[in-house]
């Protein structure tokens, strides 16, 4: 079977892609610099499928370190670009650390691949290219509006150095896939989102809470124009994420694409808001959740959810899982995560 890289592929999205990307018969070569995931994520892949992917440390902003995978690894068929800083808040403090982590690396991938007869890349982007959409559900024409963050401005210009790059590269055929919100954690529990430190997300923080490792979680805000008050997400099960993605690829290695650069939402097309959420983990885990209400966090848009029109006709993808399945598997994810530690 065809040889896929997948950089990033030890954090939260990418595991479980390659999980999926195994499971279809890919060889999979996997990058990570480690700097946000933990090489025992290896094991649990292993357990899941019965094979041990390769793996190779490394920083994909040292250009020469790139160049030297791509000699060594030169059947590469196709890209899985998940590697990249990720945390909005962070973003604002240290802009030039996420220019330079998730834009120079982007570059130097796809100098890699102009070189090959042809590969298909597929983009980890963001529904955040959409800011505060004027129309919900939110569709791909949606216009792109001024980013909110440097990280969500880093994957604006991703899409847009995809976008030209393959204007001037026949051999290259790409697929930027903006998410919505991931959650959840494999039904075997080998793997799941394991976050360094505290979590930037709503559904790790809830399991944090939950059991007991954060006092209480905080409620930004109950005063939105929403039907609680809080605000809403489109919150999709990552294993349903991590097969859209294998979907995507097939589609670029069988030269299906009806352009070399095509985008896709990835969403379950339903908005839940974060009282929603948090009533699905206290239903599933039989726990009550302590949280409270704050004032609003600065930069937070009021309701974001995908029309995943499509996705569904042009992929032939749909999500299977719902928010409840999401939060069991997250909430045992964590139950075994703290059991072990």
């Amino acid at each position: 079977m065809d040889k896929i890289l997948v950089t990033g592929g030890l954090g939260f999205i990418g595991s479980h892609t390659v999980v999926e990307l195994q499971n279809e018969g890919y060889d999979v070569v996997i990058i990570d610099d480690l700097s946000n995931s933990s090489e025992k994520v290896l094991d649990g892949i292993t357990a899941i499928t019965g094979k041990t992917p390769i793996f190779e440390k490394l920083d994909l902003k040292e250009k020469d370190k790139v160049e030297q995978f791509f000699a060594k690894h030169n059947d590469i068929k196709g890209v899985i670009h998940f590697a990249a800083s990720k945390a909005v808040g962070e973003s604002v403090k240290e802009p030039l650390l996420y220019y330079e982590n998730n834009i120079s690396t982007l570059v130097y991938i796809l100098k890699e691949l102009k070189k090959l007869p042809s590969a298909g890349f597929i983009f980890s982007s963001s529904c955040t290219v959409y800011g505060q959409a004027d129309e919900l559900p939110i569709t791909e024409n949606a216009p792109v509006k001024l980013a909110e963050s440097p990280y969500g401005n880093t994957k604006q210009i991703g899409e847009e150095i995809i976008s030209d790059t393959c204007k001037v590269t026949p051999n290259l055929k790409a697929i930027a896939l903006r998410y919505f919100n991931p959650v959840g954690a494999h039904e075997s529990v080998e793997i799941g989102e394991l976050p360094i430190g505290v979590p930037q997300n709503l559904v790790p923080f809830i399991t944090q809470t939950g059991i007991g490792l954060r006092q209480e979680l905080s409620v930004f805000g109950d005063d939105y124009p929403t039907p609680d008050g809080t605000c809403i997400r489109d919150y999709i099960h990552v294993v349903d994420l991590a097969k859209a993605h294998v979907i995507a690829l097939g589609r670029l290695l069988q030269n299906k694409n009806k352009s070399n650069y095509e985008t896709f939402n990835l969403g379950t097309g339903k908005g839940s808001s974060v009282l929603e959420v948090v009533k699905s983990f206290e239903k599933v885990s039989g726990k009550k959740l302590n949280y409270k209400i704050v004032g609003r966090r600065e930069g937070d848009i009021i309701s974001a959810y995908a029309d995943t029109e499509k996705a569904n006709k042009e992929l032939g993808w749909k999500t299977k899982l719902s928010l409840d399945d999401a939060m069991r598997s997250a909430w045992k994810w964590e139950q075994k995560v703290r059991g072990e530690n």
